[in-house]
């Protein structure tokens, strides 16, 4: 598992990366910055992540694959792993990091972990 953080860490402008439980929001694994509050991250990426898979369910669009939420001061990527283990790939990056780049590295981690 941390060699796939790793990968993810380290692209340029990713602060960190973490293996969340999606059903609780526990950090599973996790290699960030200093300053980084990992366990306020991962709460804040699990809620998000079960309220944006009702909602995309509801709407009838299936599961979601990539969600990217963009702030002043950077950007959370979540990716959930497949399976049924209810994990979630999450990495937090300044606002002007390559997203495409992030997402191909949290794809790949997630297809590792699931």
């Amino acid at each position: 598992m941390s060699a796939a953080l790793d990968l993810i860490t380290r692209v340029r402008g990713v602060r960190g990366a973490m293996l969340v439980s999606a059903d609780d929001g526990l950090v599973v694994e996790e290699q960030l910055m200093e300053g980084i509050k990992g366990p306020a991250v991962a709460a804040l990426a699990s809620s998000l992540a079960g309220r944006l898979r009702r909602a995309m369910q509801a709407g009838g669009l299936g599961a979601g694959v990539f969600w990217h939420l963009q702030a002043e001061q950077g950007a959370l990527l979540v990716v959930p792993a497949p399976g049924e283990g209810g994990i979630i790939v999450v990495a937090v990056a300044e606002p002007d990091v390559n997203i495409g780049l992030v997402r191909l590295e949290l794809l790949r981690a997630a297809e590792a972990v699931g």
